[in-house]
């Protein structure tokens, strides 16, 4: 197989399982990893594929359908909890702060590294992330009330928003469905949208996470534009309209 031919293979694949890893490619292909990293660059330069840190992902503005938060937890794992971690680092939490917390899985695993010994105050719409905190003496957890989405296990409605309407937080912490300069954080739902709206709103500080299949995508509903984040946290290097909107917002970019 020649370069042009592996090259078109590696496009197929990308296209086809979502996701590469630059190891297993190189295995796949019987060639260096440094080969494999420049068909990726050079991939990447004609717009066939997104290069990201340690692989590659489809080069695509399409919105994924929305999946449940089982399989969605199994998907890009190491990369949310490096997402995750690098923001635990970046906020550097102070004792007695008070966090939002969405129904996000990156946010989730940002949930499962929460420093002990702070007195933190965690307020979210996961019953999920409810459930993991709730056993730890250390943090007071609120969870907001309404009718919880099956699909997300989120809270939304009435209830919620009337909640965060009364709100004033430290950070809010928000995943998101997709991130472009254009349609700002976007997610399928309505009803879901509309509560993590209200969330930014009541945040002084709002940190969004987003690993590298988000970037790019565009989804039904715009809940925050990003001028709204004073922090993103991602796992690859952002394309060229997007780090320049986010430059001129103002907002910090950490790459996991």
């Amino acid at each position: 197989m020649n370069a042009e031919q592996r090259q078109q293979d590696i496009v197929d694949t990308v296209a086809r399982e979502g996701r590469v890893a630059v190891a297993d490619l190189a295995a796949r292909y019987a060639v260096t990893v440094e080969t494999i990293r420049r068909d990726l660059t050079a991939l990447d330069r004609v717009g066939a594929l997104r290069k990201i840190h340690g692989g590659a992902v489809p080069a695509t503005v399409l919105a994924l359908p929305e999946t449940a938060v089982a399989e969605r937890e199994l998907l890009g794992a190491t990369a949310k909890q490096a997402i995750a971690a690098a923001a635990i680092a970046a906020l550097e939490l102070r004792p007695g702060a008070t966090l939002l917390l969405d129904a996000g899985t990156t946010v989730g695993c940002f949930a499962r590294l929460l420093p002990e010994g702070l007195g933190l105050t965690v307020i979210t719409d996961s019953v999920l992330t409810a459930a993991l905190l709730a056993g730890r003496s250390d943090l007071t957890v609120r969870m907001l009330g309404g009718q919880v989405r099956g699909i997300t296990q989120a809270a939304v409605g009435p209830e919620a928003l009337s909640t965060l309407a009364t709100l004033r937080v430290g950070v809010a912490v928000m995943g998101t469905n997709g991130l472009t300069a254009e349609h700002g954080l976007s997610t399928p739902d309505p009803d879901e949208a509309a509560v993590k709206r209200a969330m930014v709103h009541a945040a002084g500080r709002v940190v969004a996470l987003a690993d590298a299949t988000k970037i790019g995508q565009e989804h039904l509903v715009s809940f925050a534009d990003l001028d709204d984040v004073d922090l993103l946290v991602t796992d690859a290097a952002l394309p060229a309209p997007l780090a320049t909107q986010l430059a001129d917002t103002g907002t910090e970019v950490r790459i996991a």
